[in-house]
């Protein structure tokens, strides 16, 4: 990645605040957990996200593309559970 982690992450931070709107309206939230060096993010959908039955296409049609819009040299975006985050 050509631009520094602290600079990526505060573009990805953008990103998620674009999209938390729409998430809280639904009762849930995303957080940042880790932004890797193969150009991975890790995010943690929180609240009613978690159980939802298509915060999986939400990740990907909306998260992930929210985020690499921001941020093109971001490869994908995986969402990691509370258990994993905390661990």
């Amino acid at each position: 990645m050509t631009e520094n982690k602290e600079q990526i992450i505060e573009k990805i931070n953008k990103a998620l605040d674009e999209i938390r709107p729409f998430l809280k309206s639904d009762g849930g939230d995303i957080s940042l957990i880790d932004l890797e060096d193969d150009g991975t993010v890790k995010v943690q959908l929180q609240g009613a996200c978690t159980g939802c039955s298509v915060n999986q296409m939400t990740l990907k049609s909306g998260v992930e593309m929210t985020i690499k819009k921001h941020v093109p040299e971001i490869l994908r975006v995986v969402e990691v559970s509370q258990m994993k985050a905390n661990a």
